[in-house]
C-alpha cells in the first residue's frame, strides 16, 4: 500500500510541477493587462473601458492561452492532488516504524504516530478505487507537454486564451487601422473648426474697433461738464474750459498738457484723466455696433468681410450628427498609444456598434473637408444689404447689440422698472429690516407676479419673499404657500414667525392633516416639503386662493418630467403669484435655467443656445433678477480659496487602483481619504482642523460621500458634530446646527454636501474644507454659502482638498466649464442692471446712467 501511494503521490507532484508555473504566468499577465483598463467618457459618464494591446504583449497572451490549455481539473482531482502533494509526505515517513528493522527499535510514541499515518493511508488508499482518482492522475501525468505556440495579440478575446470573460460585459476587439481613418478625419474637422475660430477672433477684432471709432465720436460730443457729473461734483473744471479744452474725448486727447495747466496740477490732472477714461470705457463697454449703410467706412467693411467669411467657415457646424460622432469617439482616438496595435472596448454607455457608425460618420465628414477659406468674392455690402437679419444675428450671437440698439423679446422695458420703482412696499406685518436691493427685490417679485428670485446665496432671499407676503397680506389676501426641502422646513417656520406677525404652519411629519385644516379656515403661511406634494394634492379646496407660492432650492425642479415638478406647475398655475429662490438657476445645462423661466412666463420665447449669452439674459430678464454678493455686501468679510494639491499615499494609491480596476468611478473620487490616518488629505485636514482651533476658528468638513463621512468622523481629534446626512431627520439637521454653533472653537461640523449645503445658515464656522471636487460647481457654492453669508463676521478660509494623482484634475476642468457656463448666463442679471437703485450706488453706477443719458441724447436725438 504505501508504495501505491507513493507512486500515486509522484503523479501528483509531477502534475502540480507541471501547472504551477502555468497558472502563475497567466495570472500575472491577467493581472497586468486589468491594471490597463482605463475608463473614457465625458464628465460621470463612462462610455467604454478600454484595454490598449500592443505586440509587445504577445508573451502575456501565450501565458493566457497556455493555462488555458492545461486540462481541466475535475473536484475530485483537485482535492486528491491536494492532499497528495502537501499531507501525505508525512503520513508516509511515519508508517514505515510499522514495518521492517524499525518496527523493533521503533518506542512506543513512534509507533503509535505510525499507526495514525497507517489509518490515515489505508483510508486515502480506498478512495481512489471508488473515486477513479488514479485513472485521472494518470491521463493527467501523461498528457502532451508540448509548448502552446506564441500566439498573436490579435486572439486575445478568442475563446482559445480564456481571458475575455475577466473583463466583463461584451468585450470586443477594435485594429488600430480601424481607429487611424478616424484620427486622420477628426484632425480634418478640428482644423476646420480653428478655422472657423479664427474667422470668429476676427470678427470680435473688427467689431471692437467699430465699437471704438462709434465710442469716440460719442465721447466727443460730451462736453467736458460730465466729469463734473461722473465724480459727483468732485473736480473743477473751469481750468479746462479756459484752455480750451470742451469735450470729454480732449481730456484724453491732451491729457499730457492737462497737468501743466494753471491751477490744476498733478493731482488734480490725473483725476480728470483718469474720470474721462472711466467714462470711455463704460460708453465703450454699452457701445453697440452700428453699420451705417450711407456712411461705409472702412472700420465697417472690414468687420462686414470678416462676417462674410465667418459665416461660410462656420457652416460646418451645421452638420450637428458628424460633429457629434467625433465628440463620441475623440475620447478613444486622444488616447492611443503610439505602440497600440488592437483595442479592446468594454460597452458601458455606448455599443461597440455605435462606435464603428461613430467612426464611419467621421470619416464621411473628414473626406469632405477641405482647408478653403470660406471667403467669397464680390461687394460685403450687397451681400448685407440682401441678408441683413443674418448679419444682426451674428452681432447678436457676440454680444454687439446693446439693450438700445435692439429691443430683444423678454427685454426688461422701461414702464416695468418704472412701476418697481413706484410700488410702496407694505411692511406692516413684517417684523424685520429691508436693505435696499432687498426691497427692490420683492417690489421685482409683487409688480412681475411670478418670478425667480437668484440673488447669491446669503443675501437673504428669504426675507425678500416674507417682505412680498406680509405687503399681499396688507392688502387683503391671506393664504400663502411655501414649497422647499425637507432640510429647510424647521428653518422656515422660525423665520415667518421670527420676521413677520402671520401664522406658519408645518404641513410635514405627523401632524400635517390638522395643520393643513387649521391653515385653510385661518389663512397664514403654510410650509410643506416637496416630497409631500404628492399628499397635499386636491387637499387644498378651490376656494382657498393661493396668493403667493413660494418654491425654494428651486432648481430642486428643473427636471420637467420629474414627479415633484409636475406638482409643482400645477401650483404655480393655480397662485395669483410664484416666486422661485434659488442662487444656482443653472447647474449642468442651460436649458435647466429655461425650463425654470418657462414655468411662469411661457409667453417668453427663449433660446437656449450656448453661444449667446447676452440675448438669453435679456430674454429672461422679466421674470429672473439676480445680485452677487460683491454687487451689495460690502461688508461681508473677505473669503479665501486654497486649492491644496497633494500627492498620493502608497495607501492611498492602493485605494484608487483598486477603484480603476473596478471602473468605480465613485470610488476613485473617494479612494484618497479611505486610508484613514495614513491618507495624506487626511493627514491635511487634520492640520486645518488644529490650526482652527489655534486661531480661535470651528470647521466646516463637507464630502460626498458617507464612507468618506464616517473616516472623518473616526480620525478627527476634539469635538466633531454629525455626519449630517441625507438620513438625519430635518429637525435633527436644525439642532445639530445648533448645538455646533453653541460648542467651542475647534469644533467641527462633519456634513454631506448635499444635505448640509442646503438651506441651513453656518455662520458660526469660518473655515470651510471640501475634501474632493464635485461635479457641480453650484454644489460647492451652496456648501460655502452656508458659512459665507451676512452675519458673517470673521474672514472664511475655503480650503479645496485635491490629489496631483487620479481624477481629481479632471472634475476641477470640468468645473471650469461649468463655472464660466453659469457666468455667461445666469450671474448677471439684465433687470438688477437695468434698475440701480438694485445694487448699492456706486461711482460705477453713476457713470453708466451718465453715459446712458448722453446716448439717449446724442444717438436718437432726446
Amino acid at each position: 500500500m504505501v508504495e501505491e501511494v507513493s507512486g500515486w503521490r509522484k503523479l501528483a507532484t509531477r502534475i502540480a510541477e507541471d501547472r504551477e508555473p502555468v497558472e502563475a504566468a497567466a495570472e500575472v499577465a491577467a493581472k497586468q493587462f486589468l491594471g490597463r483598463v482605463a475608463s473614457l467618457g465625458t464628465g460621470a459618464t463612462t462610455t467604454w473601458r478600454v484595454l490598449q494591446v500592443s505586440p509587445s504583449d504577445v508573451d502575456l497572451v501565450t501565458s493566457l492561452a497556455r493555462r488555458h490549455a492545461l486540462p481541466a481539473l475535475t473536484a475530485n482531482a483537485q482535492q486528491g492532488i491536494r492532499q497528495l502533494t502537501n499531507d501525505v509526505a508525512q503520513a508516509l515517513t511515519a508508517v514505515r516504524a510499522l514495518f521492517g528493522a524499525r518496527r523493533i527499535f521503533s518506542g512506543k510514541s513512534r509507533k503509535g504516530e505510525a499507526e495514525q499515518a497507517a489509518a490515515y493511508l489505508i483510508s486515502l488508499h480506498e478512495r481512489p478505487a471508488s473515486t477513479q482518482l488514479v485513472t485521472e492522475l494518470e491521463s493527467l501525468a501523461a498528457r502532451d507537454r508540448k509548448t502552446v505556440p506564441a500566439i498573436g495579440v490579435s486572439a486575445l478575446l478568442d475563446d482559445t486564451v480564456g481571458f475575455a470573460h475577466r473583463l466583463g460585459g461584451r468585450a470586443e476587439l477594435v485594429g488600430r487601422h480601424e481607429l487611424d481613418a478616424a484620427k486622420t478625419a477628426i484632425s480634418a474637422i478640428d482644423r476646420a473648426l480653428q478655422r472657423e475660430n479664427e474667422f470668429r477672433t476676427a470678427v470680435n477684432a473688427a467689431g471692437q474697433a467699430v465699437r471704438q471709432a462709434e465710442a469716440r465720436k460719442l465721447v466727443a460730443e460730451m462736453p467736458v461738464e460730465r466729469l463734473k457729473d461722473a465724480t459727483s461734483g468732485q473736480l473743477r473744471i473751469t481750468a479746462l474750459i479756459d484752455a480750451g479744452i470742451r469735450n470729454v474725448q480732449q481730456v484724453l486727447d491732451q491729457r499730457s498738457r492737462i497737468r501743466s495747466l494753471p491751477g490744476v496740477g498733478e493731482t488734480t490732472g490725473n483725476r480728470m484723466v483718469g474720470a474721462a477714461r472711466t467714462i470711455w470705457q463704460t460708453t465703450l463697454d454699452e457701445m453697440p455696433v452700428r453699420i451705417d449703410i450711407k456712411n461705409r467706412s472702412h472700420t465697417a467693411t472690414k468687420l462686414l468681410k470678416a462676417m462674410r467669411a465667418w459665416d461660410a467657415a462656420r457652416s460646418i457646424r451645421g452638420a450637428t450628427a458628424d460633429l457629434a460622432a467625433a465628440d463620441a469617439v475623440r475620447p478613444l482616438l486622444q488616447s492611443l498609444d503610439p505602440k497600440t496595435s488592437h483595442v479592446v472596448l468594454v460597452p458601458q454607455a455606448r455599443t461597440v456598434v455605435e462606435l464603428r457608425t461613430a467612426l464611419a460618420a467621421v470619416e464621411r465628414r473628414g473626406a469632405v473637408l477641405d482647408d478653403g477659406d470660406g471667403a467669397a468674392g464680390g461687394d460685403p455690402w450687397e451681400d448685407f444689404i440682401a441678408r441683413p437679419a443674418d448679419y444682426y444675428a451674428m452681432l447678436a450671437e457676440l454680444g454687439f447689440l446693446a439693450d438700445d440698439a435692439e429691443k430683444s423679446q423678454g427685454d426688461l422695458p422701461t414702464e416695468i422698472v418704472e412701476a418697481i420703482r413706484e410700488l410702496r412696499l407694505d411692511t406692516s406685518h413684517l417684523k424685520a429690516s429691508l436693505r435696499g436691493y432687498q426691497s427692490f427685490g420683492a417690489r421685482f417679485a409683487i409688480v412681475q407676479r411670478k418670478v425667480i428670485i437668484g440673488d447669491e446665496m446669503g443675501l437673504g432671499k428669504t426675507v425678500e419673499s416674507l417682505a412680498v407676503l406680509t405687503h399681499l397680506r396688507a392688502k387683503g389676501s391671506s393664504h400663502f404657500l411655501v414649497v422647499c426641502p425637507a432640510a429647510v422646513v424647521t428653518n422656515w417656520v422660525r423665520e415667518v414667525r421670527a420676521k413677520s406677525d402671520l401664522h406658519a404652519y408645518r404641513l410635514h411629519g405627523p401632524s400635517r392633516d390638522d395643520a393643513l385644516k387649521s391653515w385653510i379656515r385661518n389663512g397664514g403661511v403654510a410650509v410643506t416639503t416637496y416630497d409631500t406634494l404628492g399628499w397635499l394634492e386636491g387637499g387644498i379646496p378651490e376656494r382657498t386662493g393661493l396668493a403667493c407660492l413660494v418654491l425654494d432650492e428651486a432648481h430642486y425642479i428643473k427636471n420637467p418630467d420629474a414627479q415633484r415638478t409636475r406638482r409643482s406647475r400645477v401650483l404655480i398655475g393655480r397662485s395669483e403669484r410664484a416666486v422661485l429662490l434659488t442662487g444656482t438657476p443653472l447647474e449642468n445645462r442651460i436649458e435647466e435655467f429655461r425650463n425654470l423661466v418657462g414655468y411662469l412666463r411661457p409667453d417668453l420665447s427663449i433660446n437656449a443656445s450656448e453661444i449667446a449669452p447676452r440675448q438669453f439674459r435679456k430674454q429672461v430678464a422679466p421674470a429672473y433678477l439676480r445680485r452677487n454678493q460683491e454687487d451689495v455686501l460690502t461688508e461681508l468679510p473677505e473669503r479665501f480659496e486654497v486649492d491644496e494639491w497633494m500627492p498620493m499615499s502608497s495607501a492611498d494609491e492602493k485605494h484608487y487602483r483598486a477603484a480603476v480596476v473596478e471602473g468605480n468611478f465613485m470610488a476613485m473620487r473617494q479612494a484618497a481619504l479611505r486610508a484613514g490616518a495614513k491618507s495624506e488629505k487626511m493627514r491635511r485636514l487634520i492640520d486645518i482642523v488644529q490650526e482652527a482651533e489655534d486661531n480661535e476658528r470651528k470647521v466646516l468638513v463637507f464630502s460626498y460621500f458617507r464612507d468618506v463621512l464616517d473616516e472623518v468622523a473616526a480620525i478627527l481629534p476634539g469635538k466633531v458634530f454629525g455626519p449630517l446626512t441625507g438620513s438625519v431627520p430635518a429637525a435633527k439637521r436644525q439642532s445639530m446646527v445648533d448645538e455646533f454653533s453653541q460648542a467651542r472653537h475647534g469644533a467641527v461640523l462633519i456634513a454631506q454636501i448635499v444635505a448640509g449645503g442646503v438651506g441651513l445658515n453656518i455662520q458660526s464656522a469660518s473655515v470651510v474644507v471640501i475634501c474632493e471636487p464635485q461635479l457641480k460647481p453650484t454644489t460647492e457654492w451652496q456648501a460655502i454659502g452656508r458659512s459665507h453669508r451676512m452675519g458673517q463676521l470673521e474672514s472664511v478660509q475655503v480650503h479645496r482638498l485635491l490629489s496631483e494623482e487620479g481624477v481629481d484634475q479632471r472634475i476641477i476642468d470640468i468645473l471650469a466649464r461649468k463655472n464660466q457656463l453659469f457666468a455667461e448666463f445666469a450671474r448677471v442679471s439684465e433687470t438688477a442692471d437695468s434698475a440701480p437703485e438694485a445694487f448699492d450706488i456706486t461711482d460705477a453706477e453713476l457713470a453708466r446712467e451718465i453715459v446712458a443719458a448722453e446716448r439717449e441724447r446724442l444717438l436718437t436725438g432726446g
